[in-house]
């Protein structure tokens, strides 16, 4: 095993499978050790973490509730609690959401390490100064990833929840919420973000291998504005405010992710600039 390593070129389909193989062991190991950790944390991770946009003692809604009482407004983020409960209708219920909610926190927390693994795959059908300028691929992209799982927390979550708790058709119809579908909210809020904030790493890798440019991406970005804009008035309350707190990272990210499509595309055509200079002076 230790050779087909060190040649990946020489190796088979099967060694290749085999390889893959022990990466997703190791990566599925360390997801389960770390929700187990987590589930023994119940209290924190329920209590503090989940739970904690529910309470309007949330940093989001005291930061918005100063914004409103500074421009003399009335907000819905000044209220002494949100109008909805949490209920559990079936009978494993709240057994599975403890199981399920400790996974991904496993997922999440494990995360630098399942790209370490997916490097490890994938580095050593790489040139050597491939891998010299994929360097900090790894923390880069866990730093990318954590900063829209916060942003998710503390922004879009509160937000929906907010927003989603508080709306009725009728005074007649009581919003009593099932467990998973309160998890599920925070949970698609927080790891939707964790990816979306993947997208200058995605560019990056798709202009590598010729599939992006900075012109199709310049071409397009009014259309990908209008589809962010569209996201934010779904996943937020119907001000325009909220929409632009959540729209702005989005569109940053996506400006960012032209510059680097750039910055590869100008990496390229010098070194290949160089190399055509080293043949002629060879010949």
């Amino acid at each position: 095993m230790a050779e087909a390593r060190k040649n990946p070129n020489e190796m088979s389909f099967l060694d290749h499978l085999e390889v893959l193989r022990w990466h997703l062991i190791r990566s599925t190991v360390a997801i389960v050790l770390i929700g187990m950790v987590a589930f023994l944390m119940k209290d924190f991770i329920f209590d503090t973490v989940i739970f904690g946009p529910k309470k309007m003692s949330f940093p989001t809604y005291r930061l918005f509730c100063d914004i409103a009482t500074r421009m003399g407004l009335e907000s819905a983020f000044c209220a002494d609690s949100l109008p909805f409960t949490i209920q559990n209708r079936t009978m494993a219920g709240q057994f599975s959401a403890h199981i399920w909610t400790s996974i991904w926190a496993g997922f999440i927390i494990g995360f630098p390490y399942l790209l370490y693994e997916m490097w490890k795959f994938i580095s050593p059908g790489l040139y050597e100064n491939e891998r010299k300028n994929s360097r900090g691929f790894i923390l880069i992209a866990s730093l990318l990833f954590f900063m829209g799982v916060l942003f998710g927390y503390y922004v879009v979550a509160p937000l929906s929840i907010n927003f989603l708790g508080t709306y009725q058709v009728s005074k007649e119809v009581l919003n009593e919420i099932d467990i998973s579908s309160f998890i599920s909210t925070v949970r698609a809020s927080v790891i939707a973000c964790g990816i979306m904030f993947e997208l200058p790493i995605i560019i990056y890798f798709l202009t590598k291998v010729g599939l992006v440019t900075p012109e199709v991406l310049t071409k397009y970005r009014k259309i990908a504005m209008v589809l962010v804009l569209i996201l934010s008035a779904i996943i937020t309350p119907p001000d325009v405010a909220s929409q632009i707190i959540v729209a702005v990272p989005v569109l940053i990210l996506y400006q960012i992710s032209i510059f680097i499509s750039g910055r590869v595309l100008k990496n390229q055509a010098r070194k290949e600039k160089m190399e055509a200079e080293r043949r002629r002076k060879r010949k």
